[in-house]
């Protein structure tokens, strides 16, 4: 796969704001706004290479390519959830 240069920072500015945005969704990660930019980052390689492996395409462009982002971003940040212990989300869920 090859990627351009323009195209990687592409990806890693749509990953900024999507980190910030799973960061807003998902409350409670604990990772600060720097931890959050980098899982927005890494969310963003993973959503631009999950959905796409599951057949889903948002369409092109700016605003879809950070929905496609935030998707993923979101994604990694409750795997990490799941890893860590859960945190202040598991309690939250057993405690009404």
């Amino acid at each position: 796969m090859h990627m351009s240069g323009e195209s990687l920072l592409v990806i890693l500015l749509v990953g900024l704001v999507a980190g910030w945005l799973a960061g807003q969704i998902v409350q409670g990660t604990g990772f600060g706004i720097v931890g959050d930019l980098l899982i927005g980052i890494v969310g963003a390689f993973i959503g631009s290479w999950l959905l796409p492996q599951l057949g889903i395409h948002l369409g092109t462009g700016i605003i879809s390519a950070i929905i496609n982002a935030t998707i993923g971003a979101i994604l990694l940040l409750v795997v990490v959830r799941l890893v860590r212990g859960g945190g202040r989300w598991r309690r939250s869920w057993w405690r009404p």
